[in-house]
């Protein structure tokens, strides 16, 4: 089954931006990707998804603020996240909409205020 590895994390201020990149082991011509984020004590959520065709949706929390895009040729999927907030402090995570593959390890977001 096709993995992922998330990268582009760090440290940033509130207000500050970053471009999250996700690359899969195979081909994803035709699967719907989402980004996801787990924040220390929560659930992981589910906050933006493009389809196969470029169709994106995303979380009432972080709409307008992050823009998820995908290059179907290099096997990626990036998430820009502009306008940071301390709430979006999280790891992120990339994968499936439906079919789960395995989880990679993410990429540790910290906004400081």
């Amino acid at each position: 089954q096709v993995q992922f590895v998330e990268s582009g994390g760090g440290l940033v201020q509130s207000g500050g931006s970053l471009r999250l990149s996700c690359q899969a082991s195979g081909s994803i011509l035709r699967t719907s990707l989402g980004w996801y984020r787990q924040a220390p004590g929560e659930q992981r959520e589910l906050i933006a998804t493009i389809t196969s065709v470029g169709t994106t949706n995303y979380a009432d929390s972080v709409k307008d603020r992050f823009t998820i895009s995908r290059d179907n040729a290099k096997y990626t999927v990036d998430l820009q996240m502009n306008n940071l907030k301390p709430d979006d402090t999280a790891v992120y995570y990339c994968n499936k909409i439906v079919r789960l593959a395995d989880w990679g390890q993410g990429t540790q977001v910290t906004v400081s205020s």
